[in-house]
């Protein structure tokens, strides 16, 4: 099913772009092993040679296409953004180059060279940002367990994400699938995260329960956050 799905959209990737199509390929958990049919999302990067208003007209339903089947529409770059943006989205392609899957054209992410010196501000930056939207829609969601369950199992990919970074940041051995990141971050701030844990367990049930005890599992949750967010402003700033 992940195959035929990718495969579908390679084939409109080709005749929409034709040669200016560089390269289309698969990064995060679907390419880590991590991949959950129900939870996870696809995330592609489609390269092209160049990027006018033209390709986006082009873009526009394949992308349609491709969210219609769950999956957040494709990360679209031209080449030259690819290489000089590395200082910028440093995250986001240090995972790259630690897994990816290229599904078509050349390997443009395997030679290139990471700029760390905003690394540490990124993943510090994305906590905080990522940590205070959730208090802003948990804070909507208090009296709607339901609605409170799925905030928390939707956001904790997330911030699993981000953790491996603080994980990468502080010198630590990287994980990549969620359970062990929160395993090793547990070791690493030396404090116990049990409702990550408990959201996880969560997540892996397609049928969810909650209860009136909901609310106290988010408080637990933002508490955790909170100490991940202290433990990656605590490290050395040249990191």
């Amino acid at each position: 099913m992940l195959d035929q799905k990718l495969t579908a959209l390679v084939d409109r990737l080709k005749p929409a772009f034709g040669d200016r199509l560089v390269s289309a390929i698969l990064y995060g958990s679907a390419a880590v092993g991590d991949y959950n049919e129900h939870r996870s999302d696809l995330n592609i990067l489609c390269v092209l040679s160049q990027l006018s208003p033209h390709e986006l007209v082009q873009s526009q339903p394949i992308f349609r296409w491709w969210r219609e089947q769950g999956n957040p529409p494709p990360l679209l770059l031209s080449e030259e953004e690819v290489r000089t943006s590395t200082d910028s989205f440093p995250m986001e392609f240090h995972d790259m180059q630690e897994h990816r899957r290229v599904l078509y054209g050349k390997d443009v992410i395997a030679d290139l060279i990471i700029d760390r010196s905003f690394y540490r501000a990124q993943v510090e930056h994305e906590l905080r940002a990522k940590q205070i939207r959730l208090r802003q829609k948990g804070a909507e969601a208090l009296s709607h367990p339901e609605r409170l369950v799925n905030l928390m199992t939707e956001s904790i990919s997330t911030f699993c994400v981000l953790g491996r970074h603080a994980l990468i940041l502080s010198g630590n051995t990287p994980r990549w699938k969620k359970a062990e990141i929160v395993t090793a971050l547990e070791d690493a701030m030396k404090r116990s995260l049990g409702a990550f844990n408990e959201i996880l367990a969560m997540r892996a049930v397609r049928k969810q329960k909650w209860s009136d005890d909901t609310a106290s599992l988010f408080g637990a949750y933002l508490k955790e956050i909170d100490s991940l967010v202290r433990f990656v402003d605590s490290l050395d700033r040249s990191s």
